[in-house]
Formats: structure tokens, C-alpha cells, sequence
């Protein structure tokens, strides 16, 4: 069995905003990542071959790295890229809270617009897991929900207090 995450939503915003909310670091840094957690940027460059490569701090002083590798850009409509916990240099490593979990996970984000609104689709899937990592993703699927559902409450929040620029 193949497991992929998917979210869809609806955000209040046109496409374009949306769009940069994700693709520029003066938006991305006021809402990703978890509620509470300081969000530093190493290296952004969102273009096809281009990364972003940022550290999360909890509350509690414990330093997460990760690295976006950037395949697919297409403004305002698409983003693909592969995402990873990583060092501080930008090396693979096992995810800090589970050793099984897969090292990599394909991310395509599409993005519609629709009667005014932004429809943002997510599916996130595994590259190449072992049977374990497999395991381990499919029985997570609720912890990356709620994951994910907590970042896009706070872009929602932050596109609600931005005008378009």
C-alpha cells in the first residue's frame, strides 16, 4: 500500500499572494513552521535546482534543521520539492523524533484560484522508503495532519493581516 498525505484548503487571499507567501522569505518567516517555534533562514533561493534550508528553535531551546531541494517552480500555480531534516551544513539526517521516519518526502503544492479565494492543494509522498519508513509514515498520517493544519491556520492568519503588495 502507497501512502500519501493530502490537504486541501481555502485561503481568503488571491493565488499570486498566496503564492509569495511561500515563495518570499519576509512572509514565509511571519508563519511557517510550528505555533511558538523561532524560524531562522540559512538559504533561500526558490527557483527549479534552488533551496531553502532554515532551523526551527522550540520554546524549550531544541534546534531542528531542514532543507527544501526545489524541482518544480511555477509561479503563481505550482511548487515541487523534495524536503529533509538535515544538519546545520545541509546533510541528510534521520528525522530528530522517530529513526524510521523516511528520509526524504516529495511536496507538490498546487495552487487555484477560485471565486477570489486560493484552493491550495498538498500531497506529500515518501522517495524511495524502506518498508519500515513506509510504515512509520502511514501510521503518522494523523501527527502530520495536525502538523500542517497548525502552520496553514497561522498563514491564514497572516494573509487575513497583509495587504496585497
Amino acid at each position: 500500500m502507497f501512502t500519501k498525505t493530502e490537504i486541501i484548503l481555502s485561503f481568503n487571499a488571491t493565488r499570486e499572494l498566496v503564492f509569495k507567501a511561500f515563495t518570499e522569505s519576509e512572509h514565509l518567516q511571519n508563519w511557517w513552521g510550528p505555533k511558538g517555534w523561532a524560524f531562522d533562514i540559512s538559504e533561500f533561493e526558490v527557483r527549479e535546482d534552488g533551496v531553502l534550508h532554515y532551523s526551527q528553535t522550540s520554546p524549550d531551546g531544541n534546534v531542528m534543521w531542514v532543507k527544501f531541494a526545489y524541482q518544480e517552480v511555477k509561479a503563481p500555480e505550482k511548487l515541487v520539492y523534495t524536503s529533509f531534516f538535515s544538519d546545520e551544513k545541509g546533510n541528510i539526517v534521520r528525522a530528530p523524533f522517530n529513526d524510521n521516519w523516511p528520509l526524504e518526502i516529495l511536496n507538490t503544492f498546487t495552487f487555484t484560484e477560485h471565486e477570489g479565494k486560493t484552493v491550495l492543494t498538498m500531497i506529500g509522498t515518501p522517495v524511495s522508503p524502506t518498508e519500515e519508513e513506509m510504515k512509520t509514515y502511514e501510521e503518522s498520517q494523523e501527527m502530520v495532519q495536525a502538523g500542517f493544519s497548525g502552520t496553514f491556520v497561522q498563514l491564514a492568519g497572516y494573509l487575513a493581516n497583509i495587504s496585497e503588495n
